[in-house]
């Protein structure tokens, strides 16, 4: 059975200097959806796809709808279908609004690969960075060690339904539980809706009810520039902790001021290039295994779950790191 790495590979070498030669007639169309466009983290997954249909000759693109909304993202991937498109790469805003229209498109023929929805049905093959609970719990231990043991924190997902989201923040509110019984949540999980303005407005809030606080967890990409912007402003920064996931891109002012002290991320652009080699396999006839390199850093040895891959994707970034990591 070949790799994905070598499916890679063998559409490649029918690519040269950018344009498809003739070899390149089995081209397929394959779309990948995001749960919103324009914004850094989505930016940099484009450039995976982008590199993917650069090194193969498919005809790989990126769309996303202009608001962070289920119901406009499910509209965006129905174009797709009438467009015809081979294959779908979705990053579900919420995996269970999106089970009918993904349906239709798989009962069309069109592969569907998604990313950040464990739980979805219809879906050939989920892509996981990693097991999402132990990511969240990665981010509590360093926002607990922040914190000394003790204190009030609240956390923060882009939406009530983003499944990888809650799975985070969960993860984190067990972990702590467990270990750090002197800790207390605050509040209800703050949404913010992938937006930094909302997360600063929604930070502010939890600042004014409470004074007290000295930990916020972030789950949207952007959650922790607005969180960091509401301590900075404060002078907060030696009275806090702000752990999340993010991009150095994103968040990297609010790391070297200490109004973020971590964050935790996967490279966007590797998922984006993972997932439309899936598509490839999967229109290929190919079986994924458990084990399997895909041939993609965090990816070389995947574990298998029913239709969920998890790979090892995470890394962790603070200030002494955060010039290994220019995207």
């Amino acid at each position: 059975m070949k790799t994905t790495a070598s499916i890679v590979a063998a559409a490649a070498a029918v690519f040269v200097a950018g344009q498809a030669t003739p070899a390149a007639a089995d081209s397929k169309d394959i779309a990948t959806v995001v749960k919103i466009a324009g914004i850094q983290w989505f930016n940099r997954m484009e450039e995976g796809v982008q590199k993917f249909a650069n090194d193969t000759g498919n005809n790989a693109f990126q769309v996303g709808p202009a608001q962070a909304d289920p119901q406009q993202q499910a509209a965006l991937i129905e174009d797709m279908i009438a467009q015809g498109v081979d294959a779908l790469a979705v990053v579900p805003m919420s995996p269970e609004a999106l089970e009918p229209v993904l349906g239709r498109a798989m009962e069309q023929g069109i592969t569907v690969i998604t990313h950040e929805a464990a739980s979805q049905q219809n879906t050939n093959y989920d892509l996981e960075a990693f097991v999402n609970e132990d990511f969240g719990a990665n981010l509590m231990e360093q926002m607990a060690t922040c914190m000394g043991g003790e204190g009030e924190y609240a956390v923060f997902v882009g939406s009530l339904t983003s499944q990888t989201h809650n799975q985070w923040v969960d993860g984190a509110i067990a972990y702590q539980k467990a270990n750090y019984p002197n800790m207390t949540l605050v509040g209800d999980k703050n949404e913010t809706f992938d937006d930094a303005e909302q997360a600063y407005t929604a930070a502010q809030q939890v600042l004014r009810a409470f004074p007290n606080i000295k930990g916020m967890q972030g789950s949207a990409s952007t959650d922790v520039a607005g969180i960091g912007r509401a301590i900075e402003e404060r002078g907060m920064e030696d009275d806090t902790c702000v752990f999340g996931t993010s991009l150095p891109s994103i968040a990297g002012q609010y790391i070297e001021v200490g109004a973020v002290d971590g964050i935790g991320f996967w490279d966007p652009a590797v998922a984006g290039e993972a997932m439309n080699a899936l598509a490839v396999m999967v229109m290929n006839g190919e079986t994924v295994t458990d084990g399997m390199d895909l041939g993609l850093p965090g990816y070389e040895e995947i574990t298998l779950d029913g239709k969920v891959i998890y790979g090892q994707a995470w890394v962790n970034v603070n200030a002494d790191n955060l010039s290994d990591y220019p995207f």
